[in-house]
């Protein structure tokens, strides 16, 4: 997703600029469900069998029922006000406070950097496993862990994919949004292929399915302890079904059709995983799932190697993911890249981050702040050779975003009476689930839930860069900028996402 302002009015242009509305039910869907799946499951799957073992599929659960919850309060707040900019208007609808808003809106910004951080390593890994099960490197004696290259290679790999994303990036992406049907399909083929080789080791009688419900304490932190971490950390599989919210100006009939087709496409998304935490469970014996952990993001090639050793699909498999994670990093920066530009464009944040690209007409310096933000993120998480790279940047990204996700549920609750301009009503959350879906992201979001403290630090300096900005910006603005209009981040119902731009 990707975020552009609306066009200065003219004379000879009086009516508003209104996106096309030619996405229907199914291109909605597809687009929901290609937005969930994507880099998460392959990041997270092995975090998650080192917490709970053979009820890896129960936080999936867990993470499908708090994401519904925030569902319900999304769902009212875009039918209720069908504007393409998503938390950042919902809250400033609710609280008119500048801060805040600005603040929600850079965290949904660090929240894109670091999925897209956590995709390059995940990318890297799968990458490289890929080469070593097709022979480029060895595998161990026993064929079930594959030997990785060095850590820094892999580093310097992620660190190349994130230049390269920065190069498509300035040179603009503008394909049809139909583009996101092939890759949504890639997507889940190769889950489809997790899922067929857990089945298959199954039918040939090689699985205990008393497995599934047998709770592995490994981190010895007690059952209740143990699932809310796992669950916290699926929850970075579930993230996505936000950004739809920014496709209502190009939906036909979104009140009627959005609510049902969320719940769809969160319902065929958590089907999936769940499908694929049995398969995993399948093919890994208890001390297997155990060392799951460490494969970070290379889990689910592993698994695929050692369900089907005489059948070649696992040389294939790790290619796909790579496909798939690029697809998500791609998009994750764009989105960061192009809200930054919208930002910079109301004069919220330094109007030289709005700088274009001539020519391409890309903005060139949004791009290349976020693009060395997302470096440094990579540096200063791989700094530390005993750090698992792909947990601490996907349950970075987890932390920004249920806190997000915690203010737009009171936003929904203060907002339950207030009206937009028509009439009618078309969705309305019960109401105790915006005040549960708060409630429960916080909690996920508490300390509680075994993150490293560089996660805390992360986020920390993140949005210690976000107040750093809100201050150069404010003095710019007061002293630089003080004859011309003010920011007009109140009005921010015309901080429009504009999908044309999304490679999907």
């Amino acid at each position: 997703m990707t975020v552009s302002t609306s066009p200065e009015k003219t004379p000879a242009a009086e009516e508003p600029h209104e996106l096309k509305r030619v996405m229907g039910p199914w291109l909605l869907l597809l687009f929901i469900v290609g937005d969930i799946l994507g880099a998460g499951v392959y990041a997270v799957t092995g975090q998650m069998a080192g917490y709970v073992g053979g009820v890896l599929w129960l936080p999936f659960l867990l993470a499908f029922v708090v994401a519904v919850l925030t569902a319900f309060s999304y769902l009212e707040l875009v039918t209720k006000y069908p504007a393409a900019a998503g938390a950042a208007l919902y809250t400033h609808k609710a609280f008119g406070i500048h801060f805040l808003t600005f603040m929600v809106a850079f965290a949904v910004v660090c929240s894109g950097i670091t999925s897209a951080s956590t995709s390059a390593n995940t990318l890297a890994q799968n990458f490289f496993a890929g080469l070593a099960l097709n022979d480029v490197w060895s595998t161990t004696a026993d064929g079930a862990t594959v030997t990785s290259v060095d850590t820094g290679v892999v580093t310097l790999v992620a660190l190349g994919f994130m230049l390269l994303l920065a190069l498509i990036n300035l040179r603009g992406v503008g394909e049809s949004v139909k583009f996101n049907i092939v890759l949504t399909m890639v997507e889940m083929v190769a889950l489809c292929i997790v899922i067929g080789v857990g089945f298959a080791v199954v039918a040939r009688g090689d699985a205990n399915m008393e497995d599934l419900v047998s709770f592995d304490d490994y981190q010895d932190m007690g059952w209740v302890f143990a699932v809310t971490a796992a669950t916290s950390i699926a929850f970075f599989a579930m993230v996505g079904f936000e950004d739809s919210v920014n496709m209502v100006e190009e939906t036909k009939e979104p009140e009627r059709i959005f609510p049902r087709t969320m719940f769809l496409g969160l319902g065929i998304a958590a089907l999936l995983y769940m499908l694929v935490a049995v398969s995993v469970v399948s093919v890994l014996n208890e001390q297997q799932l155990q060392d799951i952990y460490e494969s970070e993001g290379r889990a689910l090639v592993e698994v695929v190697h050692i369900g089907s050793p005489d059948f070649p699909i696992d040389k294939v498999f790790p290619f796909l993911a790579v496909f798939a994670v690029a697809n998500t990093a791609l998009i994750n920066m764009l989105m960061a890249s192009r809200l930054v530009y919208g930002m910079a464009k109301q004069r919220v944040l330094p109007r030289q981050l709005s700088a274009v690209l001539p020519g391409r007409r890309t903005p060139w310096l949004a791009i290349l702040f976020t693009t060395v933000l997302s470096l440094l993120l990579i540096w200063y998480v791989t700094s530390d050779p005993d750090s698992n790279v792909v947990a601490n940047l996907s349950s970075t990204t987890a932390f920004l975003l249920l806190c997000v996700f915690a203010v737009v549920n009171v936003a929904c609750l203060v907002l339950k009476r207030k009206r937009a301009d028509h009439d009618k009503t078309f969705f309305t959350a019960p109401m105790v689930v915006p005040p549960v879906a708060a409630i429960l992201c916080l909690y996920l979001a508490g300390p509680w839930v075994d993150r490293d403290s560089i996660v805390y630090e992360i986020a920390g300096g993140l949005m210690v860069i976000g107040v750093g900005l809100w201050v150069v910006t404010w003095l710019i603005n007061r002293v630089a900028n003080k004859d011309e209009e003010p920011p007009r981040f109140v009005d921010i119902d015309h901080m429009d996402i504009d999908p044309t731009d999304d490679p999907r």
